[in-house]
């Protein structure tokens, strides 16, 4: 069994999606529009850019999202997508990346678990948790 996160925009999808890969050094794998569905004649001329599906593959890892119609978007809450990252100098990397124009909780730093850690809000309203664990002995 695998989970991986499913995310869900505005509108923005696209934009973070390509941002995800840039900051991930991810592939994107999939990148519909309603307008490029089977139903596209179904969908209202507001949503034929919006993204129907995305799916980025980061490693093994997946990230998968999509823009929700115009009248159902629901702003991220009550979740953060955790990135564990084996080196320190990569985390801290990845953190400062995803958090240009974002919103940052939590600097990441040392803490009693972690050689690096840190909390923060992308621009698109995505929370992150980046964690680089101490070596364990």
């Amino acid at each position: 069994m695998r989970l991986n996160p499913y995310l869900v925009f505005d509108g923005q999808c696209q934009a973070a999606f390509r941002f995800y890969e840039q900051c991930l050094g991810g592939k994107i794998a999939a990148l519909m529009t309603y307008g490029d569905s089977p139903m596209a004649e179904q969908c209202g001329a507001q949503s034929r850019d919006r993204i129907m599906h995305a799916r980025l593959q980061v490693g093994d890892t997946v990230l998968m999202g999509s823009d929700a119609p115009p009248d159902r978007f629901q702003p991220m809450q009550g979740m953060s997508v955790t990135l564990n990252i084996e080196q320190a100098a990569e985390a801290e990397r990845v953190f400062h990346a995803l958090a240009e124009g974002g919103n940052v909780i939590m600097p990441i730093g040392e803490t009693f678990w972690a050689q690096r850690f840190g909390m923060m809000t992308d621009r698109f309203g995505t929370p992150w948790m980046i964690n680089c664990e101490k070596p364990k002995g």
